[in-house]
């Protein structure tokens, strides 16, 4: 494939990318309004974040999407997924009660955890060798536009926006003349999850054009997987490969762990962090989206810059950058959030993290360090297990952070703890990738018979 199709398919596939981070800001940005709305309590808050495209939804459908990508290719999934998404958000944008908002944050995210692990093994597969890291970062910039984009939005169709006057009027259209207050106010969220309804479908009928990943085609079939093989088989026996190979195994164990680590973290902060800013920060929720847009700017700037060295320098050092930057993030907390400064520093200092962050590793690494026959289903695995513990993590992090922020310092100290395992084990297993093609990895990894 040459650069320019290899570029071209990459920015098809990191849609995927924008929707799924884009669901999950979304959420985040309007979440104060949906609470006023439908009068939600934290823990309504902690199970919409529990199931949505930040958890647990997203892992369900990881753990079906990475096998089936592996049995049906690469293609089939994005022939068919963004339209389970497209359904999740039309749900959320119709939502009068908690039940339906339950209900459309589960399928967005379901839809989202499907198309990841084919969407980063796609992009790996078509690339060459020496823009593999360069492309995997244009995937990590679309979903820092996608946060931003979204919350730009929220800030502008926020109650008091620039732009609210036009959903007052939207809403009143819809709704009826007399409709105000809090239910007013909501309808800045539904144009928000309308803005990705229509992302959504510009995306789906880009990808459904794109060529089967040759790697995957050319992959060698599970041995029991003839033409009339049971579908439900031969999926059995890429997951029987998986895990009755000890490299792979091993290979899992040690990718989970340096994402699960990062991801408990970035996992409350993708959902919560508007909200932290008004509770903890004592912000109006206009303010609190331009903070996180500012944040996500950061993501977008600084994996720019990374997309051009990533590929001819160590990826420890920007692994162990972005960590410490993670960590630096946390001690303004411990020090204590003094005023609107430590907000702004508290916002950059964790952009620079996801410009930097681990999710790049992963997603890189998840991708080289597996063969093709299973290269998807083993992402799927791991993002199925990640996913899953970050939705109970959530719930636990609204008992530690309280229903004001008071706990919030005691979460902090949570943070940096999960980050520093995150850095140690990192550092410490870290693969010499650069510069190989998938094919020698797979050979210097796993031998010839595989």
């Amino acid at each position: 494939m040459s650069k320019t199709s290899s570029l071209k398919s990459t920015l098809a596939v990191s849609l995927n990318n924008y929707l799924d981070a884009g669901a999950i800001v979304a959420g985040a940005s309007g979440l104060t309004l949906w609470q006023n709305y439908l009068g939600l309590t934290e823990l309504h808050l902690g199970w919409l974040n529990f199931i949505s495209a930040n958890c647990l939804g997203a892992a369900l459908g990881a753990i079906i999407g990475g096998f089936l990508a592996d049995r049906f290719g690469r293609k089939f999934i994005f022939t068919y997924n963004l339209l389970v998404y497209m359904t999740g958000v039309l749900i959320i944008m119709c939502s009068v009660n908690f039940p339906m908002l339950l209900c459309g944050f589960l399928v967005t995210g379901i839809s989202v955890g499907i198309g990841v692990p084919a969407s980063w093994t796609y992009i790996s597969e078509s690339s060459e060798v020496n823009n593999r890291g360069r492309n995997i970062c244009i995937s990590q910039m679309s979903w820092g536009f996608g946060p931003m984009i979204i919350l730009l939005l929220g800030m502008f169709f926020a109650p008091g926006g620039y732009l609210f006057g036009w959903v007052e009027s939207l809403a009143r259209a819809i709704g009826g003349a007399d409709i105000a207050g809090d239910a007013l106010n909501v309808f800045s969220s539904r144009v928000v999850f309308f803005s990705l309804f229509v992302i959504a479908f510009i995306a789906w009928n880009l990808q459904r054009q794109l060529e089967e990943s040759k790697e995957w085609a050319g992959a060698p079939p599970s041995s029991s997987s003839e033409g009339d093989t049971p579908v439900s088989s031969s999926i059995l026996d890429n997951i029987r490969s998986l895990f009755t190979n000890h490299i792979a195994v091993r290979t899992v164990i040690f990718l989970a762990s340096i994402y699960l680590t990062w991801n408990l973290v970035a996992s409350v902060m993708g959902f919560f962090q508007p909200h932290i800013y008004e509770t903890a920060g004592g912000v109006t929720n206009e303010y609190a989206n331009m903070l996180s847009c500012i944040g996500w700017f950061t993501v977008v700037a600084i994996t720019f810059g990374l997309s051009f060295i990533i590929d001819r320098l160590p990826h420890k050092l920007f692994y162990v950058l972005g960590l410490l930057a993670a960590i630096a993030t946390w001690l303004v907390i411990i020090r204590g959030v003094t005023g609107i400064g430590s907000l702004w520093a508290f916002s950059i200092l964790w952009g620079i993290n996801g410009g930097l962050s681990v999710q790049i590793f992963y997603a890189l690494w998840g991708t080289e360090l597996f063969p093709a026959k299973f290269r998807a289903g083993a992402q799927g695995l791991m993002f199925f297990v990640v996913r899953g513990l970050s939705a109970i993590w959530g719930l636990v992090f609204t008992y530690i952070y309280g229903e004001n922020g008071e706990g919030f310092t005691l979460a902090a100290y949570c943070m940096i703890a999960l980050l520093l395992l995150s850095l140690i084990i990192g550092v410490a297993g870290c693969p010499d990738t650069r510069g190989k093609s998938l094919a020698q990895i797979t050979k210097e990894r796993y031998g010839e018979d595989i």
